[in-house]
């Protein structure tokens, strides 16, 4: 399946940003060098980018900037995982995720005490798949096992998490940027989490907690 693309054109007529408005957020590294797409037109070669990850982006730095320098947004845009430790009290305090999700980690790992950003993101998405009604607790323990064992390959990098079902039984799948999945016609796709989307929005739940 073809990813949807929308031209750069296109995208400055919609937002209503400028060209140096473009180029300057991604100099600062608030769009990603990647999503830069270049193709062949009529026209010759245009500039096109990935439809569902460039309009929510601009969406954000547009909503974010008054408030945010634009190095302070480059952080939260970031994939990397930042150097943070929070306490199981604190990330209940600050309502970073649900006593269920905690508890469910503490008891898949055994990990109690204080918590880095890479376990305070697996934590983050049990959260949101646990909330949102897709997954059991039963299924939320593989996730923890999945993501525990997997997560250090995809630190930094724009991974998918899939959940998948086959005749009711739940599996979880870890891509890489550009990985290609076929599935046979017995499989529903559940859900897909998106590493990078659920980095920036825990940064900002958490910077937005402190104080």
């Amino acid at each position: 399946m073809s990813e949807d693309l929308i031209s750069k054109k296109e995208l400055l007529d919609m937002t209503g940003i400028s060209y140096g408005q473009l180029y300057r957020w991604k100099r600062k590294n608030l769009i990603p060098e990647d999503w830069f797409i270049r193709k062949s037109s009529y026209t010759g070669q245009e500039t096109f980018f990935p439809r569902h990850k460039i309009m929510p982006r601009i969406d954000k730095i547009l909503n974010m900037k008054d408030g945010l320098s634009l190095d302070e947004l480059a952080d939260v845009f970031s994939p990397s995982l930042g150097e943070i430790y929070l306490s199981a009290g604190e990330i209940l305090d600050r309502n970073i995720v649900s006593s269920s999700a905690l508890n469910l980690y503490i008891q898949v790992t055994g990990h109690s005490e204080h918590f880095a950003f890479d376990k305070v993101l697996t934590l983050y998405m049990l959260d949101k798949l646990l909330q949102s009604g897709d997954i059991s607790l039963d299924e939320g323990q593989l996730l923890v096992g999945t993501l525990e064992e997997h997560f250090p390959s995809f630190a930094g990098k724009d991974g998918q998490l899939m959940l998948i079902r086959k005749m009711g039984v739940a599996a979880f799948i870890l891509l890489t940027p550009g990985s290609t999945i076929c599935f046979d016609q017995g499989v529903k796709l559940v859900t897909t989490l998106f590493m990078a989307q659920c980095t920036e929005e825990l940064k900002l739940k958490i910077g937005g907690s402190e104080g």
